[in-house]
């Protein structure tokens, strides 16, 4: 009996890592409202690794409760199966993974050939639940019970919010039945604008590079391209969301990345719009609020020159100087200036919602740097407000009216979180860690104004940050 525990130990170990690893830090399984499913499958499994695991460390069920425990075993198994079939079905599991699943059932059916037999054996008993006592290895099988129990509770409330919370809001758009065209429609702006859209009833296709993937996460008709040959002739919106993320050390290939991943494809978009029969009356192009590099103390709106230069800075107005070369096709062209975009299924509240669950959450260097958020409902609100007002032209800041320091953020999602945020990341670790990236983006930040989205007469739905965090996070 021993040698069976000390593999369920390896089991433990195995599904621990992969919990962490994989659902949590990765996937981000339990911010997602696509994850609900899977969530409630991880949930109910853990429920009866909890009574296997207690079993293991203190029981034994003799007569008919082995049989009852063999089905147990067996219930296990199916929910596992029903599982990966989810999981196929709503995304696309990294080699990591895959990998880590296969060692697991490898392991399990070791666990299996070893454990059935004695259990089979139980049954020869008269029925009753013994106790027992493998000291050392009973605690380590009291203490993996004990764990998964927990994180089964954490699993199912989550499960049930995600389902609670996953209708999306509607998007007004004054024209029924438009054509949109949609580059970087996976990402976490994109899908959800994407998915609002179809919602809506418009037609929508998607320039992307993985139109399996892609397709995992949309309800209903979506065309999906991989090149912009493939595209129709006529559609009335074109937005370009597509980028490469800006997180992550800035190498020397990693700019060529972050740049080429912008600017290539906006000159595509360009050549397209001029060969294409019936122009799009607007072309909604990605940009963002490093245009005006950083301060601490200026306030910016679109009127607003840039503080400095740097890579940021540099980087998004070459992106918005090649958009703008579509107005002598006739097109309006819009560079939205986008701050940082709150939603709990991605961008950097994304990043941050596993450390300050587990109370690990703090302000980044002395905290005093600007944060000009925005709520992704309110983003894609600013989106549909330019599409219906053909007056709007030229640059317009994607932000919320009240930005806030990093410190301010930091205590407001604490608040929300119910979580303490007694730590501090030091500037020197970050700078260490993500080097040039952390000194322009995340020490540094700006101050933004939306005056345009204001002036023009847009309602933002969420104008402070405990707001949008309590509709992100709250229940």
């Amino acid at each position: 009996m021993e040698l069976v525990l000390i593999f369920f130990a390896i089991q433990a170990c195995l599904g621990a890592f992969d919990t962490i690893y994989h659902h949590e830090l990765k996937e981000r399984l339990p911010w997602k409202k696509s994850a609900s499913t899977e969530l409630y499958i991880h949930g109910i499994r853990n429920v009866f690794y909890f009574i296997i695991f207690i079993t293991l460390a203190y029981l034994e069920w003799r007569g008919v409760f082995a049989w009852i425990f063999l089905a147990l075993l067996l219930a296990e198994i199916l929910l596992t199966l029903w599982d990966f079939v989810i999981e196929d079905r709503t995304r696309k599991l990294a080699p990591s993974e895959r990998i880590t699943h296969t060692i697991l059932a490898i392991n399990y059916g070791v666990i299996l050939a070893f454990f059935i037999p004695k259990v089979v054996h139980w049954a020869n008993y008269r029925s009753a639940i013994n106790y027992v006592d493998y000291g050392f290895l009973s605690s380590i099988m009291f203490i993996c019970a004990i764990g998964v129990l927990g994180w089964s509770i954490r699993d199912l409330m989550k499960s049930k919010k995600n389902e609670r919370n996953s209708v999306l809001p509607k998007i007004a758009i004054n024209k029924e039945n438009s054509k949109f065209l949609v580059t970087g429609g996976s990402g976490f702006i994109g899908s959800r604008l994407c998915q609002m859209l179809i919602n809506a009833g418009h037609d929508v296709t998607i320039l992307t590079r993985n139109k399996e993937e892609t397709a995992r996460k949309f309800k209903g008709r979506v065309t999906l391209i991989d090149e912009l040959s493939y595209a129709g002739n006529s559609y009335d919106v074109i937005i370009n969301l597509a980028g490469e993320p800006l997180f992550g050390r800035w190498s020397s290939e990693k700019k060529k990345k972050i740049r080429e991943s912008r600017i290539h494809i906006t000159k595509e978009i360009i050549d397209y719009i001029k060969n294409a029969e019936n122009k799009p009356s607007l072309l909604l192009n990605g940009s963002a609020i490093g245009f005006y590099g950083t301060s601490d103390k200026e306030i910016f709106d679109e009127n607003s020159k840039p503080a400095n230069e740097d890579f940021a800075q540099k980087l998004c107005a070459e992106w918005e100087k090649t958009s703008h070369l579509a107005e002598e096709f006739g097109v309006r062209v819009v560079t939205l200036r986008t701050g940082i975009v709150l939603g709990s299924e991605g961008g950097s509240l994304g990043q941050m919602l596993f450390p300050f669950e587990f109370c690990f959450g703090g302000k980044m260097g002395n905290g005093k740097q600007w944060m000009s958020w925005i709520h992704i409902d309110d983003l894609i609100g600013i989106m549909a407000h330019i599409i219906n007002h053909s007056k709007i032209k030229n640059a317009i800041n994607g932000t919320a009216p009240h930005p806030v320091t990093n410190e301010h953020f930091t205590k407001a999602l604490g608040k929300a979180m119910n979580r303490p945020t007694f730590c501090t990341i030091p500037a020197a670790h970050l700078k260490l860690i993500l080097g040039e990236m952390a000194e322009a983006i995340i020490l540094k930040g700006q101050k933004i104004i939306p005056q345009k989205a204001l002036d023009s007469g847009y309602e933002f739905k969420y104008k402070t940050i405990d707001k949008a965090l309590h509709q992100i996070i709250g229940d």
